[in-house]
């Protein structure tokens, strides 16, 4: 067997927004939000579920999956695997979006709910001491929180290195998937306890795809490839020019040190044979350029 890789906008899509994917997100949710009954997730509404498993360029590619629970909260969880220029601003512009497009004009703001905005990343977002999971609300600066209305959940799949023996949680089992489902050839003895993951190795079967779905899910592939390519040939030009720009600049302040220093050298080669004939330190100092103080240190050496 093989399956697609997860971490692509078609296959996430597919696996987790499916008609068929309310079990896959009520287990992954539940498992990566930490809910435990009785406020652990039981039933979801997959709003605009993907029916139509094609790819025909960047206009047709679907970003997030979209869900709504019994209590009307709102999910967005979405795959990120290029770091892209404005990709912080854009999360949040997302959930904001969806948060304030729970009410139209006239309607009253006690109808709005929750927006937990999920993004799962295969770069590195934070720092260390930053976890693996990192979830952010609006707080005062006193550490506060102001409105549990809005969440940021982000997590950097880069940052998870678990073996299959080593696996514990059902999140560290989601985890894994999401990672390494596109390199197995079968499911893995450790993730056969998780029934809805097993599900979701069941949507990403290559073998349940047309050759015109499996072409298109190559070609996103060798787009993201690509994409990947171009944004590490960027920073290595620019990381480049920064190293050439600043070799130039050492040169010349390097230069700039070395013709100094030679009319350092002059000067004091002038000042020591004036020493001989003109008592007067001060003077010496005058005609030269050096300072009072080194030569009267000069003339102390040379006594």
């Amino acid at each position: 067997m093989r399956f697609l890789n997860p971490k692509t906008d078609f296959a996430f899509k597919r696996i987790f927004g499916s008609g068929e994917s309310r079990d896959i997100l009520i287990s992954f949710l539940n498992a990566l939000l930490e809910l435990r009954p009785p406020y652990h997730l039981v039933e979801v509404e997959i709003l605009d579920p993907y029916l139509a498993p094609k790819i025909q360029g960047m206009k047709d590619t679907y970003l997030d999956v979209r869900v709504r629970d019994g209590e009307g909260r709102q999910y967005i969880i979405e795959m990120q695997v290029l770091n892209v220029a404005g990709f912080e601003k854009r999360v949040l512009y997302n959930a904001c979006k969806a948060y304030a497009g729970q009410i139209g004009r006239g309607e009253d703001y006690h109808l709005l709910t929750d927006v937990i905005a999920i993004t799962i990343t295969d770069f590195l977002m934070f720092e260390a001491p930053a976890g693996l999971v990192n979830k952010f609300k609006m707080r005062g600066e006193e550490g506060r929180v102001y409105a549990d209305d809005l969440e940021l959940v982000f997590v950097e799949l880069p940052k998870f290195t678990k073996e299959e023996e080593e696996l514990e949680t059902t999140l560290e089992r989601w985890l894994y998937f999401l990672r390494h489902a596109g390199d197995l050839t079968a499911v893995p003895k450790g993730l056969e306890m998780e029934p809805a993951i097993t599900h979701a190795f069941a949507i990403a079967n290559k073998a349940n795809l047309t050759a015109e779905e499996l072409d298109d899910q190559e070609r996103r592939e060798i787009f993201i490839q690509d994409q990947r390519g171009a944004l590490t040939k960027a920073l290595e030009t620019g990381m480049a020019k920064g190293m050439a720009k600043g070799m130039e600049k050492g040169m010349e302040k390097g230069m700039e040190k070395g013709r100094e220093e030679g009319r350092t050298e002059e000067r004091e080669r002038i000042a020591a044979a004036l020493l001989a004939v003109i008592p007067d330190d001060q003077l010496i100092a005058e005609k030269t350029g050096l300072s009072p103080e080194t030569v009267r240190k000069m003339r102390t050496t040379t006594r």
